[in-house]
């Protein structure tokens, strides 16, 4: 078992159960008839939750192994599951993350979301601590329970906010995720029957033979996969992101994506270390296929939202890349990578959804010029998207090219291939922002858009900072998690056979 250093204070309970406590009392209290005051509960509900998760940003360890900020408790003693709760260098990102863009999102519902605004800033609210706690967790039937438990909020606020689609694409992702969970809640209980444990680090040592290793290794990537979402268990997302309301779709692309990919970490390289090596060739090429054909899909699509949901599996499939090659430049890379992409997919869903609001329509062609009319969103539209490219400077960039960089240490022909969704990545992007922003307006309601107000600004402000903060200068991302990766990696090398 990995170094544990406990806390004094329950500062992970406090970031997962906070929001929770501010959704249920936005639940119980607010109603249509008082908007303003559901709106202010939910953004102090918000401001709250986040502030809780800052001390693990200012007093986090960054040269220490192990987990840190734990906290132990019997939950279900019978069958010695513990409410265990920890962080290291790689999940403590990823908490902080979650804070931060559940109070943009709440931000962005502000004006936008008029009928049943209780319901649902309290569904992103208890949300955002779910999501917390799957990567707070060490305990695998918590895990499992937090996991799940993120599809419920989900599923209502794309079924009873989206579009004319919502309940077809709602069903789709519950029952995608959900049946693709069943699996590795098999696997989970085969772990506790051999070890008489749910602790995931007693699990790290538990000697398992390799071909038990690979049916255990397919029952995790059921749910990981479909998480991700990896080709060919991708085709929920685009219809959940077109129907999701705009809040939905950043939640989905910043956070609840990065929750199959951070499984793959906790579960299936260091529990299967054998497994994993062996299965090494099938996860590259299922990525590999996902950042070149996927790239080929989104060259192809008409609406903005859908355009944007095929680059996050082209994005994402970079990091399960960077993860099969064992390296720690790639590994660094993918981690990254999910914090890139939690920023910039945000904020071009934002963007989206400012036009959206004005125009009512997600059709590129029902657009141009929108950069006369609007300059100062197109200056936040073009950085994200150059981020998105992966252009220098920005954290697009970063995570991508270590990726690369390592793929051509592996093998050249996989750095090669990895390339080439650089350029997919320009191409589709570009036109895009091309035909959105640029040429001659020739709709009327274009001609008539209003720049963004101050709070759209703030927004995507606090989003470009971040997007140019990694670019420039990666190494207050990647400092903090390399230990963590380091102590990973070794553990993958070492066989259990």
């Amino acid at each position: 078992m990995p170094n544990l250093s406990y806390s004094a204070f329950p500062v992970l309970s406090l970031a997962i159960w906070c929001p929770v406590f501010f959704g249920l009392l936005v639940l119980v209290t607010g109603k249509d008839e008082r908007a303003l005051f559901v709106r202010w509960l939910s953004l102090l509900g918000a401001v709250v939750s986040f502030a809780v998760t800052l001390p693990l940003a200012i007093h986090f360890d960054r040269s220490a192994h192990g987990m840190q900020f734990v906290e132990r408790h019997s939950w279900i003693k019978l069958f010695h599951v513990e409410y265990a709760l920890g962080v290291d260098g790689i999940s403590m990102w990823f908490v902080l993350l979650s804070a931060l863009i559940t109070l943009i999102v709440v931000i962005a519902g502000w004006n936008v979301i008029q009928k049943q605004i209780a319901q649902y800033m309290g569904a992103f609210l208890i949300l955002s601590g779910l999501m917390i706690g799957v990567f707070s967790t060490f305990d695998g039937l918590l895990f499992y329970v937090f996991f799940e438990a993120t599809l419920i909020p989900m599923f209502v606020i794309i079924g009873v906010w989206g579009g004319e689609r919502r309940v077809y694409a709602a069903f789709k992702f519950f029952l995608y995720t959900f049946f693709g969970s069943l699996p590795m809640l098999i696997g989970i209980l085969y772990l506790y029957l051999q070890t008489n444990s749910f602790n995931i680090f007693t699990w790290y040592n538990a000697p398992i033979p390799l071909n038990v290793q690979i049916w255990l290794f397919i029952a995790f990537l059921t749910a990981f996969a479909v998480k991700v979402p990896m080709w060919p268990v991708h085709t929920w997302l685009p219809d959940a992101h077109v129907e999701a309301p705009t809040g939905g779709s950043v939640i989905l692309a910043a956070l609840m994506l990065k929750l199959g990919a951070y499984g793959f970490i906790r579960f299936s390289l260091p529990i299967l270390p054998d497994a994993s090596r062996t299965l090494a060739w099938l996860m590259i090429a299922l990525s590999l296929i996902a950042v070149i054909y996927i790239g080929l899909v989104a060259l192809v699509q008409k609406d903005m939202k859908k355009l944007i949901a095929y680059s996050s599996i082209a994005h994402m499939g970079f990091v399960t890349l960077g993860f099969f090659l064992f390296e720690n430049i790639t590994v660094d890379g993918a981690l990254v990578q999910m914090i890139s992409h939690g920023f910039v997919s945000a904020a071009m869903f934002l963007c989206v959804g400012v036009l959206y609001d004005r125009m009512h329509t997600r059709q590129i062609a029902d657009y141009g010029g929108v950069a006369f009319v609007m300059p100062r969103f197109a200056a936040f539209f073009v950085l994200f998207a150059l981020a998105n490219c992966g252009l220098p400077g920005t954290s697009g960039f970063v995570g991508e090219v270590m990726v690369i960089l390592g793929a051509v240490k592996v093998n050249v022909w996989i750095g090669a291939a990895g390339a080439l969704a650089l350029i997919l990545g320009a191409a589709y992007t570009l036109w895009m922002i091309k035909r959105v922003l640029y040429g001659p307006i020739e709709n009327e309601q274009v001609a008539a858009l209003k720049d963004i107000s101050a709070r759209e600004f703030f927004m995507l402000v606090v989003l470009g900072a971040f997007v140019l903060a990694i670019g420039i200068y990666p190494a207050w991302v990647t400092d903090v998690m390399q230990t963590s990766v380091a102590d990973l990696l070794v553990h993958v090398s070492q066989s259990k056979l």
